[in-house]
């Protein structure tokens, strides 16, 4: 492959993506939720774990810069390591929201063990709140401490799904919004109903990251094997990885890497699992701020 060969293939591929940018300025993208930032207040944990993982990989391109004097290896790597929780994370994750819907389930059992002692709902959550569970007792006590405030029951529990942050969550709390607005009966059988169908969730949960966690385990094995398959050449036979010290041999290597890195995210989205998306939420505008009223929202429909 000549230069110009090259540089022909280069501008080809700098086209095409004007072409598919210009195609997608058009068309228009949907709204995303904001990505956190550490120029944005966050948590002093969160931003002290994202610059040590940043500080990490900038010490793994500029290491392996020194070492080999390949630009896109460095580069490459040093996202690598920096992204590390993001390619091979996820167990935390998933096993907080395991446990955040055990204890969702077993606070909604010992909700409707409480109502059924003739019991309202400002005396059964904090009773219920100080034996539950650590996934959920901060956004219990926060709850907990709006009631002793007096503000409305229907505004405190709206507030303690957005504490949550959970579909699952979104169930009972609407169960008991709606409870506290009209003040029915049956609130006893629709809590089991409720908590039986979180009992079933939570095992279909558990069996679902029982076989991912294989799947994971082998994303991990294979990118053991290949960075020491590479470093064993690069450090013991340097003869065989010469061409990739040119121009031409930065851009093969380059593109095995995007590929690679392709089958990396590939392999990560089989691992993770997909929850569906909250349906409870609160109306932030003017208007429902004036009148000191929450109201639930249904998404897409």
């Amino acid at each position: 492959m000549t230069d110009r060969t090259l540089l022909a293939l280069i501008c080809g591929a700098v086209v095409g993506g004007a072409i598919l940018l210009l195609i997608v300025a058009l068309r228009g993208t949907e709204p995303r939720d904001e990505t956190p930032s550490l120029l944005r207040r966050g948590s002093n944990v969160d931003n002290r774990k994202q610059l040590i993982r940043l500080g990490a990989g900038l010490a793994v391109g500029l290491l392996v810069l020194v070492v080999t004097e390949w630009l896109v290896l460095a580069v490459a790597l040093g996202l690598l390591a920096a992204l590390a929780d993001r390619f091979f994370g996820g167990t935390g994750e998933e096993r907080r929201a395991i446990d955040r819907l055990e204890a969702l389930a077993t606070w909604t059992e010992a909700l409707r063990d409480t109502i059924a002692g003739a019991v309202g709902l400002e005396q059964a959550i904090p009773a219920t709140a100080v034996n539950s569970a650590p996934a959920i007792k901060p956004a219990l006590n926060l709850l907990v401490d709006r009631l002793r405030i007096r503000e409305p029951l229907p505004s405190a529990l709206m507030r303690f799904a957005d504490d949550l942050d959970d579909p699952s969550a979104d169930l009972i709390v609407a169960a008991l919004v709606l409870n506290s607005r009209l003040r029915g009966p049956g609130l006893r059988e629709v809590l089991s109903a409720l908590a039986d169908s979180a009992r079933e969730e939570l095992d279909v949960r558990r069996k679902v990251a029982a076989e991912r966690r294989s799947t994971r385990r082998s994303v991990q094995v294979v990118v053991a094997i290949t960075l020491l398959v590479a470093a064993t050449l690069v450090l013991f036979n340097p003869t065989y990885v010469q061409p990739y010290t040119s121009f031409i041999g930065q851009f093969v290597l380059f593109l095995v890497i995007l590929l690679y890195a392709v089958g990396l995210v590939w392999l990560r989205r089989l691992a993770k699992i997909e929850v569906p998306e909250r349906f409870l939420i609160r109306a932030d505008n003017k208007r429902a701020a004036r009148a000191g009223d929450d109201r639930m929202e249904v998404v897409g429909g």
